[in-house]
């Protein structure tokens, strides 16, 4: 019961610090994506399962207060924490490399869901510009931002094992 309580508060402190702290932080108006960041961790840290649950509850919270359609970043999330959930057992806990491509990874993934879903089918087809003025700079400001987010994570992470 306890491990919900803190993820819960880990979504919602990420939600928070997305929408104010980083919002006002932005580069040209990207901004770093936290909820991709606690997404894939839960997802390569803890599995399948809790990865698509963590993702659902990050997408839903983005879809109530800043989606277009509702659900839309919900699922995108999810395949996302699920996707993650397969390096599990390959996850080690000392090397970054993998959490930072995951992230990478996953972070491009949510750019293309999000272009396909928003603009691609409105017969907006703009992809080099959305790809180099979005995409691109999210990714790496993300990225950045993992170096020490992830840290935290996986800090909360590991005493919660630790107390199980």
């Amino acid at each position: 019961m306890k491990h919900k309580f803190v993820v819960t508060g880990i979504i919602l402190v990420s939600f928070l610090l997305q929408s104010t702290v980083f919002q006002t932080l932005s580069l040209g108006s990207i901004c770093p994506n936290l909820m991709v960041v606690v997404t894939s961790s839960f997802g390569f840290m803890k599995g399948k399962k809790e990865g698509l649950w963590v993702g659902f509850f990050c997408g839903l919270l983005e879809d109530i207060f800043y989606g277009r359609l509702l659900g839309m970043h919900a699922m995108i999330y999810m395949y996302i924490g699920y996707a993650n959930g397969y390096f599990n057992h390959i996850f080690y806990e000392d090397d970054i490399k993998l959490p930072i491509f995951l992230i990478a990874v996953s972070e491009l993934v949510y750019g293309l869901g999000t272009y396909v879903i928003m603009f691609m089918m409105r017969s907006r087809f703009a992809f080099a510009y959305y790809m180099i003025r979005i995409i691109f700079p999210e990714l790496l400001y993300t990225i950045v931002v993992t170096l020490v987010f992830y840290r935290v994570i996986y800090a909360v992470n590991r005493k919660m094992e630790d107390e199980e």
